[in-house]
């Protein structure tokens, strides 16, 4: 297991000069995301909360683990709040997708660190509905011969028949960057692409539960979420309030800004 003392985590902490927010709220973006996908989320909390934008191990300028697990990840993000946010903890927690798993193993694991929890369209639980989704874009990326790319146009003009959706195209090609050596992929696709199974599992948490208040935000259209999630949501996190968002997906913060502002506002910023 990597010591989070030595390990490179990048965030982007969004604020006021001079500062006088009183609380900082954490985000965790998904698969192949990175922390700056909520900058316009932290903007809007702006000036009650500052926010801390994070790249997950394995994405954005993180540094790339040797193996996967939701605890190694829970325990090297809890070690990052700890060295950066001092007099704001605990502080509140929000997770996408991948990162509410994140976020939700390390409320279990290091729960005096989290004052309130948000978790949008993921559920503790296996998720079998997109697997499918994520083999196939993962595979998609890997097709790609970098050492023969010369411009970010000829990647997306590969990609294009593989993936014909504009909008997941250029969200996926955020991760590719040009250096000194050439383009490289941000993401640890190797990895990530091996580890698929246990990205889409949850970790066992035995008898652990964390008891403060918990926002769990769905998309209407989004097969993330079930009902049959719900007991297992309400065991490990009993002081759960759920909310579903009309008419978006999976991304729930892309596609309704407005609509998860609004939550975020009410649950976070309330007394």
């Amino acid at each position: 297991m990597t010591s989070a003392s030595s390990f490179s985590i990048h965030s982007t902490l969004i604020h006021e000069t001079p500062s006088a927010a009183k609380r900082r709220v954490v985000f965790l973006h998904g698969l192949f995301g990175r922390g700056k996908n909520f900058t316009r989320i932290a903007n809007a909390l702006l000036p009650e909360a500052e926010s801390l934008l994070v790249d997950l191990p394995n994405h954005g300028q993180s540094e790339w683990t040797a193996d996967l697990s939701y605890e190694e990840l829970a325990d090297l993000i809890a070690g990052h709040i700890r060295e950066t946010s001092g007099e704001h903890l605990p502080i509140d927690l929000v997770g996408h997708s991948m990162g509410g798993k994140v976020a939700m193993t390390l409320a279990l694991r290091h729960p005096e660190l989290v004052r309130r929890l948000v978790v949008i369209d993921i559920s503790p639980t296996n998720a079998i509905s997109g697997r499918g989704q994520f083999e196939h874009l993962l595979g998609s990326l890997a097709t790609i011969n970098l050492a023969t790319l010369e411009k970010r146009t000829d990647a997306a003009a590969q990609l294009k028949p593989l993936i014909p959706d504009d909008g997941v195209r250029g969200f996926l090609l955020q991760n590719l960057r040009r250096g000194d050596e050439g383009f490289a992929w941000e993401p640890n696709l190797h990895l990530l692409r091996a580890k698929l199974p246990t990205i889409m599992s949850f970790p066992e948490v035995g008898d652990a539960n964390y008891t403060g208040p918990v926002l769990w935000v769905g998309g209407s259209e989004s097969h993330y979420i079930s009902d049959s999630d719900e007991p297992t949501m309400r065991s490990l996190f009993p002081k759960t309030i759920r909310m579903t968002v009309r008419g978006a997906g999976h991304w729930v913060h892309a596609e309704k800004p407005e609509e998860v502002i609004a939550a975020l506002r009410g649950f976070l910023l309330s007394e």
